[in-house]
């Protein structure tokens, strides 16, 4: 068990792992080098522990002692208690839930080594909002999709803003990179998976008719939004498909728009 210790200085080097959280270039940057991601609020550190990543440290606002009681019993790392005011200098922002832990990372797996037990999968091409990217894993796990690959130039699951909007579901979803953008998605059209991308084009496909003839293994693709897939990858997609829209919408936001289409393809 961690002993919680008081720190009143916001250049403590122990508080390191915690500085500048809002400057997004910075954290892109920092995390994915040290090996590190900030889970924030207790369910999702419960969450991030549960799925077996190793905490570094942990920083409190003193309230927050005994509603991590639990997390303090069973852990080694370090636990730092600061005022809110010092949480705010050294974050950069008003940290309302009032507890945060500097998480390690864990290997990611090859987009392969995802496949042999899916059967249906996200593919996401240059989705780059944080926000998008957790709430696509939020609806990919309650929409009980197997797996969510990323193309290189993918927003990272694992920041703050991702895990936050995603409410940990960043850790129940597994997730690999590609390294080569879309000579990877061979690898899913090699393993059976129909390739199906969703876009607002008038010709594609009704999803509705897509879903009525059940493949067998699909991957659904998705793009940033605004842009949506690039026609490299609608290329290499074997079907294009859309959401069929009223009252002269052309399109969804692309977290909106995965949602329906997970529901959509759900066993």
């Amino acid at each position: 068990m961690a002993e919680p210790v008081t720190v009143e200085d916001a250049d403590d080097p122990r508080l390191r792992d915690y500085t500048g959280l809002t400057d997004v270039e910075l954290r892109r940057r920092r995390e994915p080098a040290e090996g590190l991601f900030i889970a924030e609020g207790d369910k999702v550190i419960r969450r991030a522990l549960h799925a077996g990543y190793p905490m570094r440290s942990m920083l409190l606002s003193a309230k927050w002692l005994d509603t991590m009681h639990d997390v303090i019993a069973r852990t080694a790392a370090p636990v730092h208690v600061v005022s809110p005011e010092l949480a705010e200098r050294v974050t950069g922002y008003h940290v309302h839930r009032g507890a945060l832990a500097s998480m390690g990372r864990l290997p990611l797996p090859a987009p392969a080594g995802l496949l042999p037990a899916a059967r249906r999968v996200v593919v996401l091409e240059s989705v780059n909002d944080h926000t998008n990217v957790g709430a696509i894993f939020r609806s990919a796990a309650a929409l009980g999709m197997d797996a969510v690959l990323l193309s290189p130039d993918c927003a990272d699951p694992l920041y703050r803003r991702a895990v936050k909007v995603s409410m940990g579901a960043v850790f129940a979803v597994p997730y690999a990179r590609f390294d080569a953008w879309p000579d990877g998605l061979d690898a899913l059209r090699a393993a059976g998976f129909e390739l199906l991308a969703l876009t607002p084009d008038a010709g594609a496909v009704p999803l509705d008719e897509v879903v009525a003839r059940r493949p067998k293994r699909a991957a659904v693709m998705l793009g940033a939004e605004g842009d949506g897939l690039s026609a490299r990858a609608l290329r290499a997609a074997d079907t294009r498909t859309r959401i069929p829209m009223a009252h002269g919408v052309d399109s969804l936001n692309v977290g909106a728009a995965a949602a329906v289409a997970f529901h959509a393809m759900r066993p």
